[in-house]
């Protein structure tokens, strides 16, 4: 559980290292992972950096994330360790 300050400062902490990285305003930035407090974050973090997030279902086939990854021209892809070697 996260409070609602630990959720903002958590999400503020993404935006703003997504903001470092180079998010533009409206960039579509990928979050995949499962539904938890972490995609929370992900979220509230990417809208913050400026960022518009696209979702993508981690049991989406792999080649269909590929697919997706390419078509939106994604630079990142938000995820969670334990999936990060997935793709």
């Amino acid at each position: 559980s996260l409070t609602y300050q630990e959720l903002d400062d958590k999400s503020n902490q993404l935006a703003n290292y997504l903001i470092w990285e180079g998010v533009t305003p409206e960039e579509l930035i990928p979050i995949c992972m499962d539904r938890s407090l972490d995609m929370l974050v992900g979220l509230l973090g990417i809208i913050k950096s400026g960022g518009a997030y696209v979702p993508i279902d981690p049991l989406y086939p792999e080649d269909r994330i590929g697919f997706i990854l390419e078509d939106i021209g994604a630079r990142y892809l938000l995820t969670t360790e334990t999936l990060a070697g997935l793709y």
